[in-house]
């Protein structure tokens, strides 16, 4: 069994520009064990998908505890390297956001994504010097357990369409480098789907740049040829599987048909790939 620093060692590498890490995020453990015999050679998980498959709205509904508890499963059932959305530290000082990281560690996992998004308003994000501290506590939490956490500094400039159109790229340039600085090794900018932003976030962030992907973006073939570093699906997996299941019962319950449900994974296939 490899220790939790080698699965953090290979998190690391896994960051290559022109190589990306692409990351399909799994929500339970039989969603991670799928995307893991796919080829994935790390495991994500998506906040929005656990607290939906938990019962509850994604953005902060969920509390510590509930949150870590299936990313605890989900470490435990895979092999390759994991690391977990936890939304923005699911804290509300610095203190917190080190403790959520010491028992993310303990779960398992060994990296981590925390936005800067203010969860009490949703046209505003943290201020700079406020995520910092968090990034900061978040980096010597993870350096007392003697594990190099990935720490991967998600900015939501464009995704919360947050002040100035055109001094969006220069703030999300400016936070980059400070939260770089306060301890973060990548940078997360969802929102951004076009080749010229994607290509001057690449080109302005001294460090490895994560772009959420989906229908509309460019392929990752694309993405590598940008320089991306990391790519993530976020929760567009859950959502599909969630659409599924609306489609198919839909059909069933209007026209008594159940064409929605071929081909799926077949109960056979889901119960070996989880024994």
């Amino acid at each position: 069994m490899t220790t939790a620093q080698q699965r953090a060692a290979h998190l690391r590498a896994l960051h290559r520009p022109g190589t990306p890490l692409v990351l399909p995020n799994a929500w339970d453990v039989a969603s991670a064990r799928l995307v893991e015999e796919c080829g994935a050679a790390a495991v994500a998980t998506t906040s929005a998908g656990i607290a939906w498959a938990l019962g509850v709205a994604d953005g902060g509904a969920l509390d510590r505890s509930r949150a870590l508890t299936p990313l605890a499963r989900i470490a435990a059932a895979v092999t390759v390297p994991v690391t977990a959305d936890i939304e923005d530290g699911y804290a509300a000082d610095p203190a917190g956001v080190a403790r959520t990281v010491t028992e993310v560690l303990a779960a398992g996992a060994v990296g981590i994504n925390i936005e800067d998004a203010d969860p009490d308003d949703p046209t505003r994000l943290r201020p700079t010097t406020e995520q910092c501290a968090r990034i900061a506590a978040a980096r010597q939490a993870a350096e007392a357990a003697g594990v190099a956490l990935f720490i991967n500094a998600r900015i939501d400039t464009y995704l919360r369409a947050v002040g100035d159109p055109a001094q969006r790229l220069a703030e999300t340039l400016r936070r980059a480098e400070a939260f770089l600085a306060a301890g973060a090794d990548g940078v997360f900018v969802p929102g951004v789907v076009d080749v010229a932003g994607i290509a001057a976030l690449v080109s302005g962030v001294d460090g490895p740049v994560n772009v959420l992907a989906g229908p509309g973006a460019p392929t990752v073939t694309t993405l590598a040829e940008l320089g991306v570093a990391r790519v993530s699906l976020g929760s567009s997996l859950a959502e599909a599987a969630y659409g599924l299941v609306r489609r198919a019962a839909t059909e069933a319950l209007t026209g008594g048909t159940y064409t929605a449900l071929t081909p799926t994974t077949s109960y056979g296939e889901l119960n070996a790939l989880l024994r």
